[in-house]
């Protein structure tokens, strides 16, 4: 039905930190937004992301939401795994997605119960990088030389530990603008640059042959021809 990928967040002003939970989400954010685009549906989802559990709730007059199940394949589905980020950036765009909040960053078990209780703070947290900006902030105070080393990327675009959640909200917000943002005609595959703008109007020239159906005598024909080539002389000349 659709597909997006994590190194398309380029394209919103992601350009590091593509493996990341904070990544996760966006990359879940923009199928969803993708999703809703093709099919007309009116869904917003959740746009002031608190970190809290949303589940869309279906229109009774319009047309329902998409329903998707998750499918985690081989991930591993411990507490904070990138996949849930995926999936709650998903529901979040709009996507109704059974699911439960156990799993989600900052959620743990209450003491002397079965029960799993949840954490939004937490979980906001992570949606906006803010568990990156705190390590860098802590490896920036304890070794500068390997923060530098760490984060040099980081550092040579200009972007510290306070920038981090700027950088995500606005990607949410041009997410939720355009999800289906052409590629800059400058990219190359997923990580590499042309040296010249990518130009979109050359057409190709598709050739399309059309194979000429063969009468039986030509078959009969064609196969006394390949073993004669064999040197097969008894069938030569039989048909």
């Amino acid at each position: 039905m659709a597909a997006a990928y994590s190194h398309e967040l380029r394209r919103y002003g992601v350009n590091l930190g593509l493996t990341n939970y904070a990544a996760a989400y966006c990359t879940g954010l923009l199928l969803a937004r993708r999703v809703n685009a093709k099919f007309g549906l009116g869904y917003e989802g959740q746009k002031e992301v608190d970190g809290e559990d949303y589940n869309v709730a279906a229109d009774p007059e319009g047309k329902a939401p998409f329903k998707a199940l998750l499918d985690v394949g081989l991930a591993r589905t411990t507490t904070g795994a990138r996949i849930f980020g995926a999936l709650k950036g998903a529901c979040d765009g709009g996507l109704d997605i059974p699911h439960k909040d156990r799993r989600f960053p900052g959620s743990k078990r209450q003491e002397g119960s079965k029960e799993w209780e949840a954490s939004p703070e937490t979980h906001r947290k992570y949606i906006f990088g803010g568990h990156v900006a705190d390590y860098m902030r802590k490896l920036k105070e304890s070794d500068e030389e390997a923060y530098n080393r760490h984060f040099k990327r980081f550092v040579d675009a200009g972007i510290s530990a306070d920038d981090i959640e700027g950088v995500y909200t606005e990607a949410h917000k041009a997410i939720r603008a355009d999800p289906n943002k052409k590629r800059d005609a400058m990219e190359l595959g997923y990580h590499g640059k042309r040296e010249k703008p990518r130009d979109d109007k050359a057409k190709h020239e598709k050739k399309h042959f059309k194979r000429t159906k063969n009468s039986v005598q030509q078959r009969k024909a064609r196969i006394v021809q390949k073993l004669a080539a064999k040197g097969v002389k008894k069938m030569a000349g039989k048909v």
